[in-house]
């Protein structure tokens, strides 16, 4: 079937149609839900349908996902690597098409979109070497003859629960390193972007089709919360990583818990970045511009808390008011646009309560605040001047909302930046190394990722990504956090022919 509109019709190269079923089971594409659109934020007209899955098909697809995990967990990784790698290169071929429909379907703009499939692309690699060295240790026994090592293996299956801000980057951060750890995955992306979800399981599926692999190694399902639900009870899922607000997430965290599952949680930040007084200043406005403006402010690590030393407040303010002015705000596929529109008309209009908020609890609107009249959910990029102490500050308004205050001390500014409930990203501003060591010491900042002279956003997928608090404490991508994927055991040989026992004990 073909779409509507023209500028659509590339969505056929990634494996699209006008309407499309929502769920991948076992090699087979199927779904018995309901039916639901994907809207283009920009314009909120339809771009396609698609059939959402049932429970029903969730068990199905689990039954034959869990028959795959016997499978691919007996392959050893280096080869499981391969078949990751094998991913990285299909993507590749469709980068441009992928980042093109992220952007059309979540709303942020292309160079954005480009870079979230990108960043898939670079955890392929990141796993590829990682398959080689999902090491345990070998640790020295105090008996004689014998012999004390780590093995570490697959869980069996995870359950990857992503949110619309990030529809494809996050299942990379999680299912590449599932993937080569041994682990099936079984995916349910946002409901507001089943198409992404759709396209990037048809990639996937092509790469373990043409290896001759069992395709419920990766399963998917485009769905609501019955699907969640279902995935965050199911005692054949060891783990569920969930990207979303903290509220759902420790709710979920309670359901898994319950089973003694485990959780990786990504949930609600609240950032914000300090910028002192000996900062290079035009380095920090243009870092606070792409922070707080970026993907109109729906990243998890979006800024939303400007902390200005008293001397240079009025200094930064002036230059970040006049880079505001000229943010250019339309269709996130035409070249040139700095913002394009909030995910939902919801969005937009949480956005309208926020501010009224803000202005009930003493926020001075300096610039923007309010909706733009136009087909799409586009909103000002907005700056409010107001008390650190306000209620307000301390929740996550998810859209391009900065609230700036004044500090004396560092202290004052750390205590600032740990005041609020999320500990997700933190960054700040400034040339002197005891203030950077005291910033990144056990006095410094409570955040997960703790940045110095950048931005709070873009992070790189090298270092192990997450937050403290109420972000969930889990953590994806880089460094060591594949072994939240894997389970250890500890394994004491013996190779001689007595037993001694440990701590000295005689025992008859």
């Amino acid at each position: 079937m073909s779409f509507a509109r023209k500028d659509y019709e590339f969505l056929s190269e990634i494996g699209l149609s006008s309407r499309n079923l929502g769920c991948y089971v076992d090699g087979t594409w199927k779904a018995n839900g309901p039916v639901v659109t994907s809207v283009n934020p920009a314009n909120n007209q339809a771009i396609a349908e698609v059939v959402e899955g049932s429970v029903e098909d969730y068990e199905e697809g689990m039954r034959a996902c869990s028959e795959a995990a016997k499978i691919w967990m007996q392959v050893p990784s280096p080869k499981r690597g391969e078949i990751v790698r094998q991913i990285g290169d299909a993507l590749r071929t469709k980068l441009q098409e992928l980042g093109r429909l992220v952007s059309l379907e979540m709303g942020k703009i292309l160079p954005e979109g480009i870079g979230e499939v990108q960043e898939i692309i670079d955890m392929c690699d990141f796993c590829v070497g990682l398959s080689r060295q999902l090491n345990g240790s070998v640790i020295p026994s105090e008996r004689p003859n014998h012999a004390m090592l780590e093995m570490w293996n697959p869980l069996g299956i995870v359950g990857v629960i992503t949110a619309f801000n990030f529809p494809c980057a996050v299942l990379g951060w999680n299912a590449c390193i599932a993937l080569v750890c041994g682990n099936c995955v079984v995916w349910k992306g946002a409901p507001t972007t089943p198409l992404i979800t759709i396209a990037m399981t048809r990639l996937v599926a092509g790469v373990l089709e043409k290896n001759n692999l069992p395709p419920a190694i990766f399963t998917s399902f485009c769905g609501g919360a019955d699907i969640g639900q279902a995935i965050a009870k199911d005692t054949r899922i060891s783990l569920v990583s969930f990207t979303g607000s903290s509220k759902v997430g420790l709710m979920l965290q309670q359901t898994v818990n319950q089973r003694f599952g485990k959780c990786l949680l990504e949930l609600s930040g609240n950032n914000a970045i300090i910028i002192m007084d000996d900062a290079d200043i035009q380095l920090a406005v243009h870092s606070v511009l792409f922070a707080a403006v970026g993907t109109a402010g729906q990243r998890c690590t979006t800024c939303r808390r400007l902390l200005l030393h008293e001397s240079i407040y009025q200094r930064v303010l002036d230059q970040l008011l006049d880079v505001y002015k000229q943010v250019k705000i339309g269709n996130p596929l035409e070249k040139g646009n700095l913002l394009g529109p909030l995910h939902t008309s919801e969005s937009r209009k949480s956005f309208e309560r926020g501010i009224e908020i803000i202005k009930s609890q003493g926020g001075k609107i300096l610039i923007g605040g309010s909706v733009i009249e136009s087909e799409g959910n586009f909103v000002q990029p907005t700056i409010v001047e107001i008390s650190p102490n306000a209620d307000v500050v301390k929740e996550e308004l998810f859209a391009p909302v900065l609230y700036v205050m004044k500090f004396q001390t560092l202290q004052e500014a750390i205590e600032i930046n740990n005041s609020v409930p999320q500990g997700l990203s933190s960054s700040i501003f400034t040339r002197k190394p005891e203030i950077i060591f005291k910033w990144i010491g056990p006095l410094g900042s409570d955040c997960g990722i703790v940045n110095v002279n950048i931005p709070t956003n873009g992070a790189e997928i090298g270092g192990a990504f997450g937050g403290e608090k109420a972000t969930g404490g889990g953590r994806e991508a880089g460094s060591d956090s594949w072994k939240q994927y894997m389970r250890r055991s500890t394994c004491t040989i013996n190779y001689g022919n007595e037993l001694p026992l440990a701590q000295g004990i005689n025992f008859g």
